[in-house]
């Protein structure tokens, strides 16, 4: 359990199978967003359909409604929502940055003002650990500090510092809980924090290595605002350093072509809301056109399908213009039916990268899908 296999790479891209209590996710795999224990507008069934085999949920939310205990006595987090298979839970370390301007950042913890009602929540790591066990996901995160793309050196580096202290107190609390029993099964992530800084990120690693074992890593602090170029010297200096063993959890990226741009080097989780916020706005993921607007006008009388390359319930059963009609018509069902087809876009591009790694073709169809799908925008 918890044990992750590599089955083959191609470069520094890695096709694996992590090993988890409620199943095995082979990897590339993305996870979509079920923040307050629910993928927005689909169900369980939907997503398994869809390929999905792991989901992301949000300690800070959930502890705030319906509360961690209410879901620790109904079962746990999977029995709550009815999710059989693998769950990450974010320790609300992103909440630290998106919002920034309701909380108070201290040496002890976070306190949050709740943006639901005004009431003050005061989160520190040993608090995270011990909600995120009530929950009960596969794979808890340790609380972090995320600095935003555009902070400078010293606010970053007191970021990365707070982040290790935190860590310490996280995997300490983890410990304890461990051997008192009683919870499922978990593995507890650390999150290298650092921004664009290699030698922050450098540094970050080896005094993460230096607390003991651990079975994954999460990647923080991207896709904040950096440049796209600083994500990616980010994540290829970090190839040669963490662990092969450790899966990596690049946190909060999941458009379609930064996804294949970090896979191609080296990263094996991710999760994003884009493919459902995408959705709910009429924005759809499309092979060979990119990112399109489905509610344009020149879809009006288009009978083709959605994606002609794609195979999911979507694509198979309605047309480009009954999908444009939903939203023009502000239908829910267009709202859902984008929202599913974008999940599955990002499945299905994680599994064709998977199977490109195992034939070791993955650097030749990398290169020939990214100029596909960037060269034609909609």
């Amino acid at each position: 359990m918890f044990e992750f296999t590599l089955d083959g790479t191609d470069g520094a891209a890695r096709a694996g199978a992590l090993a988890l209590p409620h199943g095995a996710v082979r990897t590339p795999a993305f996870l979509p967003v079920g923040t307050q224990a629910t993928v927005k507008t689909l169900t369980p069934e939907e997503l398994v359909q869809a390929g999905v085999t792991m989901l992301l949920a949000n300690t800070y939310h959930l502890y705030l409604r319906p509360g961690a205990e209410v879901i620790r006595a109904l079962g746990g987090l999977h029995a709550f929502m009815g999710w059989g298979r693998p769950i990450l839970t974010d320790s609300g370390g992103f909440q630290v940055f998106s919002l920034a301007a309701i909380n108070e950042i201290r040496d002890e913890g976070v306190v949050f003002q709740s943006h639901i009602d005004g009431s003050r929540h005061f989160f520190t790591p040993e608090g995270v650990i011990e909600i995120e066990r009530a929950l009960g996901a596969d794979i808890i995160m340790a609380f972090d500090e995320c600095p935003p793309g555009d902070a400078d050196r010293e606010t970053v580096g007191r970021a990365t510092q707070r982040t290790l202290r935190w860590l310490q107190r996280c995997r300490r609390r983890f410990d304890e809980l461990e051997s008192e029993g009683g919870h499922p099964p978990q593995t507890l992530f650390p999150v290298l924090q650092g921004g664009a800084h290699l030698d922050l990120r450098r540094d970050a690693l080896r005094a993460t290595r230096d607390l003991g074992e651990w079975r994954g890593v999460g990647i923080g602090g991207l896709s904040v605002g950096e440049a796209k170029e600083e994500m990616w010297a980010v994540l290829e200096a970090l190839d040669a350093d963490v662990p092969r063993t450790w899966p990596r959890y690049l946190m909060g990226v999941g458009y379609p072509d930064d996804l294949v741009e970090a896979i191609r080097r080296g990263c094996d989780l991710f999760d994003c809301v884009a493919p459902t916020r995408n959705g709910r706005n009429g924005s759809a993921w499309i092979e060979g056109e990119g990112q399109v607007n489905m509610k344009a006008a020149r879809f009006r009388l288009d009978d083709r399908p959605l994606d002609p390359s794609c195979d999911c319930y979507v694509c198979r059963r309605f047309s480009r213009a009954y999908l444009r009609h939903l939203f023009v018509a502000n239908e829910m069902l267009g709202l859902r039916l984008l929202s599913l087809h974008n999940i599955r876009f990002l499945v299905r591009l994680t599994e064709e990268a998977r199977s490109r790694i195992l034939a070791g073709s993955f650097e030749a169809w990398c290169d020939e899908w990214l100029e596909r799908y960037r060269g034609e925008g909609g």
